[in-house]
């Protein structure tokens, strides 16, 4: 009989906070009322605590636990992919006895179809949906989903210089002060634009569930404008406009997301934590800016009602 190293003592018995593996690949269906399945192309990270005895885990039962649960929860399409994620948890839990936590972390990419503005041209657009969860021996659970969508944010310091310096040129050639403020109201004023990721993730638990359609939604609000694959002229120039209409620093969006959370939750429990970030990448700077809020529901809801 082949022995199992993995079970031997270790040379230094020190406890292991995450054992486990990465990056491993799976289709995922999710049921949508009423529409054909969603189709996810899903990358699962898999983790168990390892205690200090004990040498390894075995990797192998890992891919097992994955290969079996997703063979027995995918051969119809599931409800939501975080119940997903908590069953492979728990799997992970019965194969590896001498763990007392397992960590599920799910990425997949979502393709989403839309219609642009102006031309009504079918396109499609690729967002990240999230799904982690951590189950205990004891039974306790926390577990999360979420997305990621891009977007153009214009920045409203730059705008604000070009007005001012519009506003003189214009003053310069002999208009008025009235006829500056007609033409700054329909014209929109340059500034310098980047591609914005907004990611959003949000607690879930049997008595608070989110929909992801939602979250894209939300995520998408802290951004000047979102973005198309497929643009006709006049889908452009109506782009533009709305982005140069309405600014946003990253801090606004982080800002704006978690309003916007709030309004569409309001009876979400005030214990529930939630993450907002929104990381925009320089157009005229060689660095990227990022903003972030980890919160409990309630906190938020505090500091809008203190301030408002």
């Amino acid at each position: 009989m082949l022995p199992d190293i993995q079970l031997l003592r270790p040379q230094f018995p020190i406890e292991l906070s995450r054992v486990g593996a990465t990056s491993v690949k799976k289709l995922v269906q999710v049921l949508r009322k009423g529409k054909r399945p969603v189709i996810l192309i899903s990358t699962f990270d898999i983790f168990v605590d390892l205690p200090s005895h004990i040498k390894g885990v075995s990797l192998s039962r890992n891919f097992e636990v994955i290969d079996e649960v997703l063979e027995e929860l995918t051969a119809e399409p599931i409800e939501n992919v975080e119940k997903l994620v908590i069953k492979i948890a728990e799997n992970l839990l019965e194969r590896h006895e001498y763990a007392t936590k397992a960590e599920v972390s799910m990425t997949s990419e979502y393709i989403m179809r839309k219609i642009t503005p102006i031309s009504n041209q079918r396109t499609q657009e690729v967002v990240k949906v999230f799904s982690d969860a951590i189950v205990s021996r004891i039974g306790d659970k926390i577990v999360f989903v979420g997305t990621e969508v891009s977007g153009i944010t214009s920045c409203p310091c730059a705008q604000e210089l070009v007005k001012t310096k519009a506003i003189e040129d214009l003053l310069k050639y002999g208009f008025k002060a009235e006829e500056i403020e007609k033409i700054l109201e329909v014209v929109p004023i340059a500034s310098h634009n980047q591609r914005g990721r907004a990611k959003i993730k949000v607690q879930v638990r049997e008595d608070f569930r989110v929909s992801i359609a939602k979250l894209i939604e939300i995520a998408k609000s802290g951004m000047s404008q979102e973005t198309f694959e497929i643009l006709k002229r006049e889908d452009e120039l109506e782009i533009v406009e709305r982005a140069h209409k309405r600014p946003m620093f990253v801090e606004d969006s982080v800002r704006k997301m978690a309003v916007e959370l709030l309004k569409a939750y309001p009876n979400a429990p005030d214990d529930l934590i939630v993450f907002l970030r929104q990381e925009n990448e320089e157009s005229i700077h060689q660095h990227n800016v990022v903003a972030e809020r980890i919160a409990k529901i309630g906190e938020l809801r505090n500091e809008l009602l203190a301030n408002s």
